[in-house]
């Protein structure tokens, strides 16, 4: 009668292979924590710039919001743009990240809100 082969791993090999998968994740999930970080800090510039472009440009030139795209810099097409007419305000948002909004006041011209840290 012949004897089946079994593989034994040993215990050891096993836990390094548990330690070396935690140790990845805890990589990836730093790096995914700083990647967010970076993204939220420039998306909110992004949408500051955005808004303030666009209120100016609606508020100050006169121009229609569709056509105040026209004046931001390339790579800035994802802001989606809305506008509060009675407020004289428009808002920008960078999709599932960030929102500003630049309001028109007689003198200052377009102010953004402040900042929420």
């Amino acid at each position: 009668m012949a004897k089946s082969r079994q593989i034994h791993r040993p215990v050891g090999k096993r836990r390094t292979v548990r330690r070396v998968l935690l140790a990845g994740a805890l990589v990836a999930l730093a790096a995914l924590a700083w990647f967010w970080s970076a993204l939220d800090v420039r998306a909110t510039a992004a949408a500051a710039y955005g808004a303030r472009v666009a209120c100016s440009c609606r508020y100050l030139a006169a121009r229609p919001l569709d056509h105040c795209r026209k004046d931001f810099m390339p790579g800035m097409g994802i802001l989606m743009l809305s506008e509060d007419a009675e407020a004289k305000s428009v808002t920008a948002t960078f999709p599932l990240v960030a929102s500003q909004t630049a309001t028109w006041r007689n003198g200052p011209g377009c102010v953004l809100e402040p900042w929420s840290d």
